[in-house]
């Protein structure tokens, strides 16, 4: 299952099922759970935990030093949940101690190729993230959002839930769950309606959902506001919940507007 050419530090942990193909090097303190699959000419460096049944293709680099100039050599993480691929030429890099040591990605994601995430990100669960999507240090990427190819996510933004992210868009400001944006600087142009009708929303509380955008983005209010006023609807619409988390969670740089 490991071949001859590859190289493999006595003091990573990997179970007995993996397969790690020609000239693959695996560093120091890196953990690969059962049922991974690892190209050849992949690069893993540790501490770094990766989970089970992952799939990392040919050229990516994974667990490197950051390039930060305030990382001095720290002894910092990379966590990788189960399930997830990752394709040709992506670099992940730990996190720093000047924000939590740790970069953290979940499960069921989709990393496309020449991908880029940075330290201290955090990308949840069940995203896509597309051909040259880049995240810089600090971004969190929420489960379900999707990363068109070429999108850039400036420092310390927030990337909500069910969200859309058009191709070639310069993200700055936070995107809200279920909100669909577009452009540079990006956006905000309507829900993602669309992919949530695939992930089995209904038609009514779709309809609740773009209702809700209408009170952020067209009713003129400020975000204070508009979260008094979908704090009221809730009870109604549970599914605006996440919503509501994403402009209460929002970052220092406001939302997409």
């Amino acid at each position: 299952m490991i071949h001859p050419t590859a190289i493999i530090d006595p003091s990573a942990s990997v179970a007995e099922d993996v397969e790690i193909g020609p000239y693959t090097i695996v560093g120091a303190d890196v953990e690969i759970g059962a049922g991974s699959c690892i190209a050849p000419h992949v690069v893993i460096k540790g501490p770094t935990r990766i989970g089970r049944n992952n799939r990392v293709f040919q050229f990516s680099t994974v667990g490197e030093d950051t390039p930060d100039l305030k990382y001095k050599g720290e002894p910092t993480r990379l966590v990788i949940g189960d399930n997830n691929t990752i394709r040709e030429g992506v670099t992940i890099h730990r996190g720093t101690v000047q924000d939590r040591s740790e970069t953290t990605i979940g499960s069921n994601n989709l990393i496309m190729s020449y991908v880029h995430i940075a330290h201290d990100c955090v990308v949840g669960n069940h995203t896509i993230l597309i051909n040259n999507a880049s995240l810089a240090g600090h971004v969190l990427v929420d489960d379900w959002a999707i990363l068109s190819g070429y999108s850039l996510i400036n420092q310390f933004s927030r990337v909500g839930a069910h969200s859309f992210v058009g191709m070639g868009s310069w993200i700055k400001h936070d995107v809200p769950a279920y909100v669909t944006v577009q452009g540079t600087p990006a956006e905000a142009k309507g829900i993602n309606a669309e992919g949530l009708r695939r992930r089995g929303f209904s038609a009514g509380q779709i309809a609740a959902i773009r209702q809700a955008y209408k009170v952020i983005y067209r009713h003129g209010l400020n975000l204070e506001e508009a979260i008094v006023e979908l704090e009221q609807r809730q009870q109604q619409h549970p599914e605006l919940e996440l919503l509501l988390a994403s402009l209460r969670n929002s970052s220092t740089r406001g939302i997409v507007r």
